[in-house]
């Protein structure tokens, strides 16, 4: 059971989306004292050894209460410009609520352009990943000032509700958990049937289940109960456990991260790990290949390490940053598959060399990996590769 103290294969990385309506309480205002629950129990799961991602609402509400909202912000590029100014009072507000207890919060706003895009999609992963290897709480959010979707239709993120499922799948994550002013899933609108009941446990995301989502519940967010089955199907399918529950019970994100049952859990449909090696896979071009040395080789398959530059002989291309390459040892054997961290004429240029010297051969650095460990999978056929 995901998040059972003990497990074997607990997830330690956590995706926690909280919505406008738990923001605001259905007001035009931020709710700071849902804020600081909220908070304290984002910094008790670090404490225990989660990996916490935050992907918040909130920032047009926050632009509400600076500007008199009788003034605008009833069309798009109202909204937008709610947004500009709420963003940075949105973000004071997490980190006075986190800054005292030693957690330093980064603020990142995402588009789904830029997660639809190969290179857009790896430097997103790499500063998010980079940013939990310094123990950093990453805040995300739409970029409202540029992305219309979200406000313009239900169909968009949903309120982050899509955004907080490819965040999950960007970070590796083992668990996304929906915060919502409702119990789960139910088998009609509680607000209106009260024989409605929970559905505990979702095994797929069919037009069954679909059809138990109606239309979206919420007046204040954008999103429903339909855009949180989709965020469901993306994050299953891309293997992580999904949980939907109620934002406001008390102490609601330890409960759920140390196994309690609280609202509708869905089961992810594989591994993680198979989701992520056929997501790389399903990019491979055949033309696209970096050749290594047998050090390389055993640095990949025997100590999981990333691909350096010195590591290389050859390079076939063309292909771009952020393009998904094959990893070839000596003896013509496809090893791994991975996102290339340079272009093909700049992994030319720096092969054979140390990564310190990456700089001053090309004018600017993407890390010392030509494929970080991160962006690569090993193939089944890696195991039996010489090593030595």
């Amino acid at each position: 059971m995901p998040g059972t103290a003990g497990a074997r294969n607990r997830p330690r990385r956590v995706v926690v989306k909280v919505g406008t309506t738990l923001l605001t309480g259905g007001h035009d205002t931020l709710d700071r004292d849902y804020m600081a629950a909220l908070a304290a129990q984002l910094i008790a799961a670090r404490q225990v050894g989660w990996e916490v991602v935050l992907v918040t609402s909130g920032a047009i509400a926050a632009g509400r209460s600076r500007l008199n909202p009788e003034r605008g912000g009833k069309d798009i590029s109202g909204k937008q410009m709610l947004a500009a100014v709420g963003q940075s009072l949105l973000m004071r507000d997490y980190d006075a609520l986190f800054s005292p207890h030693g957690t330093t919060v980064a603020q990142t706003l995402l588009t789904k352009r830029d997660l639809r895009s190969r290179v857009g999609y790896l430097n997103a992963r790499n500063t998010l990943l980079g940013l939990l290897d310094y123990g950093v709480l990453p805040i995300i959010n739409e970029n409202d000032v540029v992305a219309v979707d979200e406000l313009v239709y239900r169909d968009g993120f949903g309120d982050n509700d899509t955004l907080s499922a490819m965040v999950a799948n960007l970070v590796d994550a083992g668990l996304l958990l929906l915060l919502t002013d409702i119990e789960g899933l139910h088998t009609a609108d509680p607000r209106c049937d009260p024989t409605a009941s929970l559905v505990r446990d979702v095994q797929q995301v069919d037009k069954e289940i679909e059809r138990l989502a109606g239309e979206s519940g919420s007046d204040q967010g954008t999103g429903g109960m339909r855009t949180k089955l989709e965020a469901a199907r993306i994050a299953t399918t891309s293997g992580i456990t999904v949980q939907i529950a109620p934002g406001k019970a008390p102490n609601i994100v330890p409960r759920l991260l140390a196994g309690e049952h609280v609202g509708t859990r869905f089961h992810p449909a594989t591994s993680r790990a198979e989701a992520r090696r056929r997501w790389i896979l399903s990019a491979l071009g055949h033309q696209a290949a970096i050749h290594i040395d047998p050090g390389a080789v055993t640095a990949l398959v025997a100590r999981g390490r990333s691909l350096l530059p010195v590591g290389v002989r050859t390079v076939e291309g063309p292909f771009q940053r952020g393009e998904t390459v094959a990893i070839v040892g000596p003896d013509g054997a496809n090893l791994a598959c991975g996102l290339a961290s340079y272009a093909s004429d700049e992994i030319e240029r720096i092969k054979g060399q140390r990564s310190s010297r990456i700089a001053t051969i090309l004018g600017h650095t993407y890390g010392d990996a030509v494929v970080h460990r991160n962006n690569l999978v090993l193939l089944p056929q890696a195991s039996g590769a010489n090593v030595h």
